[in-house]
């Protein structure tokens, strides 16, 4: 018998691979294996569910025996690999050793955690999954009072989906502004107010360092002295993608797992895409580059080899209170600011000397924009 296709994986890089992969392929045989329960789901949505009034269920898109029928493949859930062999083309599972054809990591990036003292750690979710986001819903019915823990773009669009959902949200994170990493400071300023307006209240500069339970609920202590009283934690200060099974099987590994344009990593037969992938040196935890890597990688494992390529990729923060979209500049280019507007509706670009749109962040009214601005941007990997 043939030695399948193996995608590790069944987030939206799996199960999109997958999809592409039939369109070309419907005869190689194709393995997905993951280690939660293999819902079809848009990771994207677990900042909605709240607004939307929709649990992990009402989330879901399809069961994992659809998935398997509707992509001819056999999908093993609750299933995590524990090791890769790339000399013999094989992966473990246990004591189990599964022969590959090919290889597509494609298992994301897991949650950046810090320890917290107190005597409720239990009570800090993240929520990076469906599995996740259903732990999350249970432990918050109920209750109100939500501390979120981080002000980057996942903690914002927590906050305005949480407040939708009439929690009342405080959040906490060691910075001077919201999205530090990706916004304009008058950009973050307008989204900041925004949220504020729905009620949230910001904590920027301190941290957690501790979290107690009391006679009714919780009390998180900042470094700064504050005490905040609360039912529930998010946390929500980052991402780090999986790296550690990649680099005991001696792949090449840097922020995320390396692969070249064509998403092949340093080993034959071995690829890697999505949150886990850094691609000719780009590690973007977004949707759009992902549909590029497995529109690619589909041609490849088809016999057709693809390289892939990254057009401008603007981002669209899910923050309603003040809608955003960002292009941030791409690395390595030196441009200037300037920023129009006030208020809620800012309109930030970046450009070059020679006058080059490099990148922008638009937020509120100015977001009409968006469509004139993206004609102007560079492609990140051309």
């Amino acid at each position: 018998m043939n030695a399948p296709v193996v995608i590790v994986g069944t987030g939206l890089a799996g199960y999109n691979l997958a999809r592409e992969f039939r369109k070309l392929d419907g005869e190689t045989p194709l393995l997905l294996i993951t280690a939660d329960d293999g819902r079809s789901y848009s990771k994207p949505m677990l900042s909605t569910g709240f607004g939307k009034n929709k649990d992990a269920d009402g989330l879901s898109m399809a069961e994992p025996g659809a998935m398997a029928e509707q992509l001819k493949a056999e999908v093993r859930t609750h299933t995590r690999i524990s090791g890769i062999d790339p000399g013999h083309k094989r992966l473990w599972i246990g004591e189990e050793a599964v022969a590959y054809r090919d290889l597509i990591l494609a298992w994301g990036a897991e949650t950046v955690r810090v320890p917290v003292q107190g005597d409720a750690p239990e009570a800090i979710f993240p929520i990076n999954d469906l599995e996740d986001y259903a732990r999350f819903r249970a432990a918050a019915a109920g209750k109100r009072r939500v501390l979120l823990l981080g002000a980057g773009l996942i903690g914002c669009e927590f906050a305005n989906d949480l407040i939708l959902g009439g929690y009342d949200v405080q959040l906490v994170a060691p910075c001077e502004q919201v999205m530090p990493t990706l916004l304009h400071p008058a950009a973050a300023a307008a989204v900041q107010a925004g949220l504020e307006s729905l009620g949230a209240q910001f904590h920027l500069g301190p941290v957690l360092n501790s979290l107690q339970r009391t006679d009714d609920g919780l009390e998180g202590h900042l470094s700064d002295g504050q005490v905040i009283p609360c039912d529930v934690v998010v946390s929500a200060i980052g991402l780090r993608p999986r790296i550690d099974l990649a680099a005991a099987a001696g792949l090449q590994i840097n922020r995320g797992v390396v692969v070249d344009r064509h998403l092949k990593t340093s080993h034959a037969n071995i690829y890697a895409l999505g949150d886990c992938a850094e691609v000719d040196g780009l590690n973007l935890l977004y949707v759009m580059p992902l549909m590029s890597c497995a529109r690619a990688l589909a041609q490849t494992l088809a016999g057709n080899l693809t390289a892939v390529s990254y057009g401008a990729m603007p981002i669209t923060v899910k923050t309603p209170v003040c809608p955003l979209v960002v292009s941030p500049p791409p690395r390595g280019f030196e441009g200037v600011w300037t920023v129009e507007g006030q208020g809620a509706d800012i309109k930030a670009l970046c450009r070059d000397a020679s006058g080059k749109l490099l990148g922008y962040a638009l937020t509120g009214a100015a977001v009409m924009e968006k469509l004139a601005l993206n004609k102007e941007l560079p492609a990140l990997l051309a």
